[in-house]
């Protein structure tokens, strides 16, 4: 570690250039997709504006903003989650697009369909509202949640869509990624992680379909393959569409849509013949070996499988005392960010993303490449209450 005033050595990888499709990176810092359920009717304002200008003022080289839902009547269920359709909240993102190209940065929107939303699982609404962190609120949409099979895993929940549903959303899709790009975005990033609807489609306990979107893996991603291609075939041919996918959900931390590399290539190639530019590999811990026999994690295992560039992400920057409730124990000792470079050296991904980290140290980027780590600031979980 260089002194305050001169360049890291350890975490110089970090700070690279990147080139993927028509985005140019200045490094390899990404901002990772945090819902802050702070855009009151789903219009992101001018203060979601400054929140992420200031990280690409201070050095992020991708901004990939909050989940945003698209325009279907089931897409969500949280009031101050910004939508990606409707006038007003279109107006809104082309601000937030406009303030942190001015500030030097890079930006995609996360798009966004909840499906049967993992934080109801198993729940009543109203018990769900009660355990929800403070500040997130949901609501029934319009003719309710909607699901592959009409079952969360614990249980029917939900209705399971049809023929026409299905159409639907992938026509939802295509329009928000028309839309990203007419505003000036750089990219688009496609949420099928976690338990959301795409997931739900290739996860086999909640995709119980007997029709050609479910059963066997071609038919579990063929739904997600859809929505790819009509989001390729809606924007230009440069036009970076990233996806981001995990093996585990909401509460269900051991699940997997993958058990070995041989399954997790038979997954993924589909959506990469559909036009899948980059993969955004969810963890909740970046170092921990994805399957037996290997250190590779999941975003290592993904580009050796697919040759698309991937993203990592798990913990990135946080140190023990950072960790919130649903990352339960303790790891390594995160906040030596010379970890994660020193696999992004070797060639194991190619980008990192961070989160709570960036919440806690809008300057995060610039303390890192300085080797000012001892002023960066824990993360605490009071700070998801505002955007600073």
């Amino acid at each position: 570690m260089s002194s305050a005033t001169g360049a890291t050595t350890d975490t110089e990888p970090l700070f690279s250039p990147f080139k993927m499709g028509s985005l140019a990176l200045e490094n390899r810092i990404v901002m990772a997709p945090m819902s802050r359920d702070l855009s009151p009717g789903g219009v992101p304002g001018a203060d979601v504006a400054r929140y992420y200008a200031r990280r690409a003022r201070h050095g992020v080289g991708l901004i990939i903003t909050e989940g945003t839902f698209v325009g279907h009547p089931a897409a969500g269920n949280r009031p101050a989650v910004p939508r990606f359709h409707g006038v007003d909240a279109l107006a809104g993102w082309a601000e937030v697009v406009r303030a942190v190209h001015a500030a030097g940065g890079r930006i995609v929107p996360q798009l966004w369909h909840v499906g049967q939303d993992p934080l109801v699982w198993g729940k009543s609404l109203e018990a769900a509202r009660f355990s929800l962190p403070k500040g997130v609120e949901v609501f029934d949409p319009p003719g309710g949640l909607m699901s592959p099979s009409g079952v969360d895993p614990d249980g029917p929940a939900g209705r399971e869509m049809s023929q026409s549903d299905i159409a639907e959303v992938v026509d939802a899709f295509a329009r928000a990624a028309a839309d990203a790009e007419r505003l000036g975005f750089d990219g688009i990033e496609l949420h099928a992680a976690h338990g959301y609807l795409l997931d739900q489609f290739f996860w086999n306990v909640t995709n119980r379909r007997t029709d050609r979107y479910g059963g066997d893996t071609a038919g579990r991603v063929r739904f997600t393959a859809e929505v790819v291609r009509a989001c390729r075939a809606a924007t230009g041919p440069g036009f970076p569409v990233i996806l981001r996918i995990s093996q585990w959900k909401v509460a269900h931390y051991s699940a997997r849509i993958a058990d070995d590399p041989r399954e997790l290539e038979s997954l993924l190639a589909p959506l990469v013949e559909a036009g899948v530019d980059a993969f955004h590999c969810s963890t909740r811990r970046f170092w921990r070996p994805e399957f037996d026999g290997s250190p590779l994690n999941l975003a290592g295992w993904v580009k050796k499988v697919t040759g698309r560039p991937t993203i990592t992400v798990g913990s990135v920057g946080l140190k023990d005392s950072d960790y919130l409730g649903y990352v339960e124990g303790k790891g390594a000792q995160t906040d030596d960010v010379s970890l994660v470079a020193e696999r992004l050296a070797r060639g194991e991904f190619d980008l990192v993303a961070v989160g709570r980290a960036l919440v806690a140290n809008p300057d995060w980027p610039e303390l890192v490449r300085r080797g000012r780590t001892d002023e960066l600031r824990n993360f605490e979980a009071g700070m998801l209450t505002a955007l600073d």
